[in-house]
């Protein structure tokens, strides 16, 4: 599933391509895919809106329009979003087409059909896409310990669960979280509640400095195969523990560890982690 970083690179990739582009054609291939409102009325209502730009909260990318309204998508498992020029051969799992007015497209594609769209009216009130739910934004200047503190409020359940729970920090996914702590030099198992305040600050110092870091490097996509390859494959050798159990670990050189947390693969330092 992409994480925050690589769906800010698509965030990028998408303001460039779509904003003050139209929107003339609507072709819904697989209505599930569109979540709010019924697929017919999303036809109707999203053909003739203009793009304003595109921002993202979380790992949902908004799509704000001229009218007020906003496109809200979220790739889940393998969305991809790509902007190609209307003649291109169509790609499989190809599952909606928005037809814009410079002879390109925007198409969705999505082998698992888990993403979803929902098209949000100006002022309407928004009860169904979850984003009122989220925890707070880990690169915001509002973020830090005391957040993550207040947003832990002293669970009993592992770091690891807890940094992948958006209601706690909103956009961290299982692949960051491991990386965060191992950084961190926290073990993922440690109950929330036992960290020490140091330790908290720790793990706020890392998020950012580990998100912010992918997200520069993300934002440097400007292909549609750049935003495929970010979305789809992240570079392996910049991970330092996630996927590489049993292999030596770049600060103590013991051999890192895989272990489940929470049905999800954890990956850490017994050494260095505690």
């Amino acid at each position: 599933m992409p994480e925050l970083p690589e769906v800010e690179g698509v965030r990028h990739y998408l303001d460039r391509l779509l904003t003050g582009r139209t929107v003339t054609a609507v072709t819904v291939v697989r209505p599930k895919i569109i979540a709010h409102p019924a697929p017919e009325v999303f036809v109707i209502r999203l053909t003739g809106q203009t793009f304003a730009g595109v921002e993202r909260r979380a790992k949902f990318l908004l799509l704000r329009l001229t009218d007020g309204g906003t496109l809200v998508l979220h790739l889940r498992m393998t969305g991809l979003p790509l902007v190609v020029p209307t003649d291109a051969p169509q790609k499989k799992h190809t599952q909606v087409i928005l037809n814009l007015d410079n002879s390109t497209e925007l198409r969705y594609l999505d082998q698992r059909q888990f993403g979803r769209f929902w098209l949000l009216e100006k002022n309407e009130h928004d009860d169904c896409t979850g984003l009122a739910k989220l925890g707070p934004e880990p690169l915001s200047r509002a973020f830090g310990p005391k957040k993550l503190a207040a947003a832990l409020g002293g669970r009993k359940c592992p770091i690891k669960t807890c940094l992948l729970d958006q209601h706690t920090v909103a956009g961290i996914g299982n692949i960051y979280a491991d990386e965060i702590l191992f950084a961190a030099r926290i073990k993922p198992d440690r109950p929330a509640c036992a960290l020490s305040p140091a330790e908290l600050s720790r793990i706020a110092r890392e998020i950012k400095q580990i998100l912010a870091a992918a997200v520069a490097k993300d934002c440097l996509s400007i292909s549609e195969y750049d935003v495929q390859h970010g979305v789809e494959q992240r570079d392996a050798e910049k991970l330092l523990v996630y996927g590489r159990a049993g292999e030596p670990c770049v600060r103590c050189g013991m051999p890192l560890v895989r272990t489940v947390i929470g049905q999800r693969s954890s990956y850490y330092c017994p050494h260095c982690q505690h």
